[in-house]
């Protein structure tokens, strides 16, 4: 569903984020035709990036939680 948003209203995909002030760029970016290229570009670099920020959240926190279950045994 975030890409259907980043497809057609990149500025709200960048919005729903948190990036509030890069939402309000990114729609002056898109009400320009040659400039909605840039911001869908924009906008599903920025949701790639949040999805691997919260791959990698998920694989430190279970290094952790494995680290602490070893450490308890030890």
């Amino acid at each position: 569903m975030r890409y259907v948003i980043a497809f057609f209203l990149p500025f709200l995909s960048l919005m729903t984020q948190g990036k509030i002030i890069s939402g309000v760029f990114c729609l002056l970016l898109q009400l320009t035709i040659i400039g909605w290229i840039p911001a869908f570009i924009w906008a599903l670099t920025s949701l790639n990036s949040m999805y691997e920020d919260r791959r990698t959240k998920k694989i430190v926190d279970a290094i952790q939680s494995s680290q602490q279950q070893r450490d308890r045994l030890y």
